[in-house]
């Protein structure tokens, strides 16, 4: 069977397959003992397993983990022939199989293998490499050209895979290859040619239509026809499913100028992304047309709600709830989860919605039918919540109207008392003096009362506006592979700021959809428009999707005619009179120059060169003289030039405006993902609006400056700092007519995306006063810019933009006042300001004398017998040299650069005290101050014999007291039982007679003389224990 290949747009990532090849001992005859070997390509495997017409004749276990395994086959017999392929065991399972291995009858070699790897595009210009595999090792592999005798290349590899590289693919190069392998040794001894491999460059012809009847969405066991449609009669046609390549691959003849793909009985394996292309006798090939993705489902799939600009109410505004799909529908609906009985009905799937009476709140999802299936309605989108006019109910919301409510209240009780006062007065005719001394105290509480809840409603409890930020608006560009004539092939491409972005959308002339696109990993798509016709003039925009939310539509492309360059963007900032302008841009393709017209001149007020896709044009003192209507246009680099249509007319008018606010962030403006921002904008004005921009685009708005009447402020506050929420911000305020200078740009970076730098100091971190310090900041990306941060500072020092990977910040003239610790980052800047760590903290030392060391001993400071002691002298700088000294004099190891010195005690002269200093090796005139004083001591020296002797005294006194006090308390136990026995008696005794004497007197009528008293009283003794 022929096999045919044709080189794809677009990459498909593959599994990873084994290697699967043969070896032998007998190159002339190959088949008299074989050995098939499987190798796994990047990991070691425990199992390896050899299939045989897609049945397992062999595994391999081997007693370890290894990258190869062999299958000894030994003489191939009809019994052995077959297709043979191998698999290597994963942690998740069973490999792919590699390519199969086609063992035919003895005396022939197996058939090579032929495939192509594109490294590009396959438009005119681009490298393809073809792979031929051989199963062998050390053959001779030879690359033929269908209809020529003489081969086009050779290789010889030292494996079983040669690389023909075909080079600046041309029409001419285009056609069918083959491949054949034979023995170095036996050069007239061929293999089988491989299967053709026909090379067919796309991008010769203009894409084709791809349209499906009766629709894109089918259930199953409908049949369908797929129609590929081009503008050239006469040519093959072929059609492809992107997510099985190697069996749905279709090749029709045309009926005029399309072909029908037809399909009975579908499947849900049918569903899938399908695209065409055609090419004609001699494989010239067109572009591929746009992606049709077939639904086989008894239900549509669910569609993608969206809002603008936002999911939350502002006042006086309406949202537009978006219903999105990819495919043509017949009907949209609107579904309001807290109001069953609502419904509406949409045909391009906007819906308006407003919030009359805050009745509009809640939680929404969309539907839709099709032609093809009109009574199936398609499954609900994911529900997306509109929030009233505060987006949430806020603690400071609640507070405000809290204390709105009071005082209202007690205005309406002062009211209350004073009526009641004067009925009183009239009631009982009382005098007024006193009752109006009591209303005057009454009223005054009140006022104070009332005025101390105003001055806290605008004091303490400051209003922030919450900035819902919208979907980023993406970026849209050209690039083309005809620099001189970029309408002979023109690709444009679309970007987004936001990592979440799922797909892309280029429409024409703001209604027709072109195409769909995901979202690659550097977040963007390409839309190939090939040859430009007059079919393709228009205005072009993209916008970019993601889970519930759709942005807005990037800036137009305009394409004006097909030799004619697209149309050119101007903007500027408002002018403000005597200070600097820049006029904006912005063409379309890379390599482009610029030029700038005023209205009534004829030549170029300016000029640039080629600096990219824009370029800023500066004024560099605004006056009356400058005012006037300005355009653009961008020419090719070389002669001849080719250039664009003027850009629309920028009118530049000098207008009275109110000077511009002052604009900070509350905390640092380098915050990590997810952290918290807030934007202050303030003017000494009273009663104005705020707006907040983000790269000139408005974002926010604050409007309730009436209720606050005094200096104005806005605050707008970014809760979690999202991956798109870096970039350059402002502010403005206006009143009526009359708006203000635009604010100084606030730079917001999200960090912790890229690794963090290193920070190093030129010629070291300990500077004399009035010198110059250079701080290198070292990152790991190049064309990035470089921020400088002082510790205890909120706002980065100074930035450096940087075309390699590090930048210079040069500190002039420090003062003891500049030291302290610093740390820099490194972050891009398109689009979304994404940032690295920060580096690691560096000290920095402005001073005539360093900060003093440390010095310690180790062990401990006492020598023993045959030891030595090292004494270490450590200090808080790097790159210093230190020196020891003793008693006041240099010791022996005078210097060392590791703080480290090594004592012994000859002959006694090792004990004393020390003290260490060091000096920069950058500045050997610096030196530090001297450590604090470390004493050591001899174990065989006077002072440490007069301490054993004195330990010695000590240690006897105490044994001889211990002892001591251990007799005496051995002989007082011996004692204490006759005590305890002795005293229990007395104590007895004395306790019998003091009752009897109570009794006695106890008695009334009786008196202690009387004898009959005596004999008639009860005597009881009573023993009590002690």
């Amino acid at each position: 069977m022929l096999w045919k290949f044709t080189l794809l747009l677009f990459f498909i990532p593959m599994e990873s397959q084994p290697d699967l090849w043969m070896e032998s001992n007998y190159p002339q005859a190959s088949w008299e003992n074989i050995t098939l070997w499987c190798r796994s390509p990047s990991q070691t495997s425990s199992k390896f397993l050899l299939l045989k017409d897609k049945t397992q004749i062999s595994s391999f276990c081997p007693s370890y983990k290894t990258f190869q395994a062999s299958f000894f086959l030994g003489v191939l017999t009809e019994s052995n022939t077959g297709l043979y392929r191998c698999c290597y065991w994963k942690e998740t399972g069973w490999s792919k199989p590699s390519k199969i291995l086609k063992l035919e009858e003895p005396g022939q070699r197996p058939k090579p293998i032929f495939w192509i790897q594109a490294e590009r595009s396959p438009l005119a210009g681009c490298n393809v490499n073809a792979l031929c595999h051989g199963w062998l090792q050390d053959l001779v592999f030879m690359l033929f050209k269908e209809g020529y005798a003489e081969p086009v290349d050779y290789q010889v590899p030292t494996g079983t895979v040669a690389i023909f590289s075909i080079d600046n693919m041309t029409p001419e190069k285009e056609g069918a290859y083959l491949c054949h392998t034979n023995i170095q040794m036996l050069p007239t001894l061929w293999s089988k040619p491989s299967n053709p491999l026909k090379l067919v460059v796309a991008g010769l012809y203009p894409k084709p239509t791809l349209t499906a009847y009766p629709g894109p969405i089918l259930a199953p066991g409908e049949s369908l026809d797929l129609r590929c449609q081009g503008p050239i009669y006469g040519i093959t046609f072929a059609l492809m499913k992107l997510e099985d390549l190697d069996k749905s691959f279709y090749h029709k003849k045309p009926i005029k100028n399309e072909a029908r793909f037809f399909f009975q009985t579908l499947t849900i394996h049918d569903s899938g992304h399908y695209l065409c292309f055609y090419y004609d006798g001699s494989y010239r090939g067109s572009l591929f047309s746009d992606i049709l993705k077939i639904w086989v489902t008894d239900k549509p799939p669910k569609p993608l709600l969206a809002a603008w600009p936002s999911t939350a109410f502002k006042r006086g505004k309406v949202i537009t709830l978006q219903c999105r799909v990819s495919h043509p529908v017949l009907e949209f609906s609107l579904e309001w989860e807290e109001r069953a009985t609502f419904h509406k009905f949409s045909v391009d799937g906007d819906f308006i919605i407003t919030n009359v009476e805050g009745k509009s709140t809640g939680t929404y999802s969309c539907s839709y039918r099709t032609e093809a299936l009109p009574n199936i309605w398609s499954h609900h989108s994911e529900p997306l919540k509109l929030m009233g006019p505060a987006g949430v109910l806020t603690w400071n919301y609640v507070l405000n109207e809290a204390f709105r409510l009071s005082l209202i209240i007690q205005l309406v009780a002062l009211l209350l008392v004073l009526l009641w006062i004067r009925y009183k007065c009239w009631r009982l005719r009382i005098r007024e003096a006193w009752l109006l001394g009591i209303a005057q105290r009454v009223t005054m509480l009140f006022i104070v009362t009332a005025l101390l809840c105003c001055g806290l409603c605008n004091g303490v409890l400051t209003e922030e506006t919450e900035i819902i930020m919208p979907t980023p608006k993406p970026e849209l560009w050209a690039e083309t592979n005809f620099p001189l004539a970029p309408w002979k092939n023109l690709t444009l491409w679309c970007r987004s700021p936001s990592g979440s972005t799922k797909e892309f959308v280029l429409l024409k002339d703001g209604t027709g959809w072109i195409a769909t696109r995901p979202a690659s990993e550097q977040v963007r798509a390409a839309f190939p428009l090939g040859a430009l016709s007059q079919s393709h003039t228009g205005s072009y925009h993209c916008h970019s999707w993601e889970e519930m939310a759709v942005s807005e539509p990037s800036e137009a492309l305009e394409l004006v005619g097909t030799d004619i360059l697209p149309k050119p963007v101007i903007s500027a900032s408002p002018p403000v009179w005597g200070q600097e302008l820049q006029i904006r841009c912005k063409g379309w393709l890379a390599g482009m120059e610029f030029a700038l017209y005023k209205e009534g001149e004829q030549e170029p007020v300016q000029q640039l060169g080629a600096v990219g896709r824009e370029a800023f044009f500066t004024i560099r003192r605004m006056e009356d003289k400058d005012e006037g209507n300005y355009s653009c246009r961008t020419h090719t680099a070389t002669l001849p030039f080719k250039w664009s249509e003027p850009s629309e007319p920028l009118e530049l008018v000098i207008k009275e405006m109110y000077p511009k606010p002052f604009f900070k962030t509350w905390a640092s403006p380098v915050v990590p993902l997810g952290g918290r921002v807030t934007f202050n904008c303030s003017t000494p004005h009273q009663h104005m609006s705020f707006i907040l921009y983000k790269d000139g685009n408005e974002i926010a708005s604050s409007d309730r400056s009436w209720e606050n009447p005094g200096a104005n402020a806005a605050y707008f506050l970014i809760i979690s700092v999202g991956i798109g929420d870096g970039g350059n911000y402002s502010c403005r305020y206006y009143d009526f007519d009359i708006w203000s200078e635009p604010s100084n740009t606030v730079e917001l970076v999200v960090t912790e995306f890229f690794p963090k730098p290193t920070l190093l100091a030129q010629p070291g971190p300990v500077v004399l006063p009035g010198e110059n310090v250079t701080l290198r900041c070292q990152g790991t990306l190049k064309d990035m810019r470089f921020a400088l941060f002082q510790e205890g500072t909120q706002v980065p020092l100074q930035f450096q933009s940087a075309s390699g990977n590090s930048a210079d910040f040069l500190l002039h003239t420090v003062r003891e006042k500049d030291s302290g610790n610093y740390s820099c980052i490194y972050y891009e800047t398109t689009m979304s300001n994404r940032g690295s760590y920060f580096s690691m903290p560096l000290m920095i030392w402005v001073t005539d004398k360093p900060p003093k060391p440390s010095l310690s001993a180790w062990p401990n400071t006492v020598f023993k017998l045959g030891k030595d002691i090292t004494l270490q002298c450590r200090g808080p700088l790097p790159g210093v040299e230190f020196v020891l000294e003793h008693d006041g004099e240099e010791a022996p190891q005078l210097f060392s650069e590791d703080g480290d010195f090594v004592i012994n005690n000859v002959e006694g002269k090792g004990i004393g005290n020390y003290s260490c200093s060091y000096r920069l090796q950058a500045s050997p005139d610096i030196w530090s101050e001297p450590s604090d004083p470390l004493e050591l001591v001899g174990a065989a020296g006077p002072a440490a014999q007069e301490c054993t002797v004195g330990n010695i005294v000590r240690s006897t006194l105490i044994v001889v007291v211990v002892v001591a006090l251990g007799v005496v308390l051995a002989i007082e136990w011996k004692k204490w039982p006759r005590l305890r026995t002795r005293g229990s008696d007395t104590d007895g005794r004395d306790q019998t007679i003091v009752l009897e004497e109570c009794n006695q007197e106890g008695e009334p009528g009786t008196t202690t003389n009387s004898p009959s008293s005596t004999s008639q009283g009860i005597s009881m003794e009573i023993t009590v224990p002690v």
